[in-house]
């Protein structure tokens, strides 16, 4: 192996080869990349209990794309060597992982995109609340964004109106929605993680908001989010 190759993996060393290496006993070299290291690093932490290092996780890496030219009888020694400590704020910090595109995490993003060109669905808030359910009756949604003079200024949703219904009697569907407004969904960035929409939704708030890279807002709500954990 002659050719020279950046890298962002520790624990392998200084860039200097010791004096006390000796080349003629090594059979073989295993390349094994960044990305590669860092997510078995992971899996060793996750799946077996052992928070190990970025040079352990490439160990064990390179051992595994070894593996089908192994025999049955033959005895591997894997030496974890390092520490996970080291590497809290690298390998273990999904902000970290997901700038080098380590993570294959679903984002905003992906959700918008998998769904194909839906326009977002709002309702002006000078409308009734009978038009609100009719909108939801024909595009089978649960939540609606309200508008009022082109910006979000609240929300209106089948649950928030079931609670309506309860305390106030059936009769609301005359009543103006900006009557009833509930909080506005939570704007966030539209590369945000599936896992950081996961904990912004919740039984007072069914869905979120972001702006993609043309200015159009879209919605995400908790089906949304369920749905594309099974794909």
């Amino acid at each position: 192996m002659k050719e020279v190759h950046p890298y962002i993996s520790e624990g392998f060393g200084e860039d200097f080869v010791p004096a006390n290496y000796d080349m003629s006993v090594i059979d073989h070299f295993e390349q094994v990349t960044d990305k590669d290291g860092a997510v078995m690093a992971r899996r060793l932490a996750k799946e077996e209990g052992l928070f190990c290092g970025y040079s352990a996780g490439s160990c064990m890496q390179g051992l595994m794309q070894l593996k089908n030219k192994l025999k049955k009888d033959d005895l591997v020694v894997c030496i974890f060597h390092d520490h996970g400590s080291r590497y809290v704020g690298k390998i273990y910090n999904d902000q970290w992982m997901m700038e080098r595109g380590f993570l294959d995490v679903k984002t905003f993003r992906d959700i918008v995109n998998g769904r194909g060109q839906k326009k977002l669905v709002t309702i002006q808030s000078d409308c009734t609340v009978g038009d609100a359910v009719l909108l939801m009756e024909k595009y089978h949604i649960e939540n609606l964004p309200v508008i009022k003079e082109g910006s979000v200024v609240g929300s209106i949703s089948e649950s928030g109106l079931f609670s309506q219904m309860l305390h106030n009697g059936q009769d609301i569907k005359s009543r103006v929605v900006g009557d009833i407004l509930e909080a506005s969904y939570p704007v966030v960035a539209f590369d945000t993680p599936v896992e950081r929409l996961s904990s912004l939704i919740n039984k007072e708030n069914g869905a979120v908001l972001a702006k993609d890279d043309s200015g159009d807002l879209h919605i995400v709500t908790k089906y949304d989010i369920i749905q594309s954990l099974g794909n």
